[in-house]
């Protein structure tokens, strides 16, 4: 099977993390897929961070309302975008899916955080001394798992229509 159908395929949500470490080089190949993400006439409105700091993750898990588990996992990605460019949230959704996929390419579970729009979006951009006009899109908490993910996912036939939409 081709490797991005099978990374798209195998993707779940993953909450718990082991011990082990995330390598900085495998970090920094998730960082440049999230880089490469499709971007509305290039604008690029994006900025990328990978939190390791045990007190930081900790920091961030407090601060958000369904993303305890972060103090958890070996490194949270934050995706940031500037909110002046017109497609800042489509931009910063398109990379925080390559995010996701990358992990999964490289066997790594990951979740991914709300971020936009949530109360704490600038606690979290000061916290990581992230300057203004960038907000925070998403956050995703990744590492090894330490749990089975769960398949459930509607089949196609639910989820799909061909030309119209019948009901």
């Amino acid at each position: 099977m081709n490797a991005v159908i099978e990374a798209i395929k195998k993707r779940r949500s993953v909450r718990r993390f082991g011990p082990k470490p995330v390598d900085k080089e495998v970090i920094k190949e998730i960082l440049d897929c999230a880089r490469l993400a499709p971007t509305a006439i290039n604008i690029q409105p994006w900025l990328f961070g990978a939190v390791t700091d045990t007190n930081l993750k900790r920091q961030i898990a407090d601060i958000t309302d369904h993303g305890k588990f972060i103090k958890d996992c070996a490194v949270c990605f934050a995706v940031f975008a500037d909110v002046t460019q017109k497609y800042f949230l489509e931009d910063g959704c398109a990379a925080t899916e390559n995010i996701l996929l990358a992990c999964t390419a490289y066997g790594i579970g990951s979740c991914w955080v709300a971020g936009h729009q949530k109360v704490y979006v600038d606690s979290i951009r000061k916290l990581l001394n992230v300057p203004e006009p960038y907000t925070l899109i998403t956050l995703i908490a990744a590492g090894y798992s330490d749990e089975k993910a769960s398949p459930n996912k509607k089949s196609l036939d639910e989820v799909t229509f061909f030309d119209k939409f019948s009901g």
